[in-house]
């Protein structure tokens, strides 16, 4: 498992090559995230998180039949188009890997604690959480199981 919340960017293909290395996996699905048209700053909690980054992989895990997994969150001043985030799962099959990519993406956006500030003509703002968001990681919630 690789997180990783850094400023630099990250190359694709360079990470879905690591996690194709092993002859196991039959499969890796993949998301990116990229900036859509207005600038923006990302602040975090270093230490904090990649902790709960690492906490939503390994939910992911113990649901699904996960090889490995990969994702990386930027932070710092971003422009139109830049990529923001890479998760990239690897797994035996398909339907775990498109599964385990998108609960993580889900978790993402609600529970690690990342800030938005959008750099508009008319000045910047922070943006809210929005309750799409939360709607689409609830879909996920198992009643005996909940990721934190």
């Amino acid at each position: 498992m690789k997180v990783s919340v850094q400023k630099e960017d990250f190359d694709l293909n360079q990470e879905i090559g690591l996690l194709r290395k092993d002859a196991s996996v039959g499969a890796v699905a993949s998301f990116i995230g990229q900036v859509r048209e207005v600038a923006m700053t990302l602040e975090h909690y270093p230490g904090m998180t990649e902790k709960a980054i690492a906490t939503i992989v390994e939910e992911a895990q113990r649901r699904w039949n996960v090889v490995d997994c990969t994702v990386i969150h930027r932070y710092g001043e971003l422009r139109p188009t830049d990529q923001i985030v890479l998760v990239a799962v690897a797994s035996r099959h398909r339907g775990d890997a498109f599964a385990a990519c998108e609960f993580i993406m889900d978790y993402l956006k609600t529970q690690a604690p990342f800030w938005k500030k959008e750099h508009r003509a008319e000045g910047a703002r922070w943006v809210e959480a929005k309750s799409a968001d939360d709607a689409a990681a609830e879909r996920w919630q198992d009643p005996k199981r909940k990721a934190s």
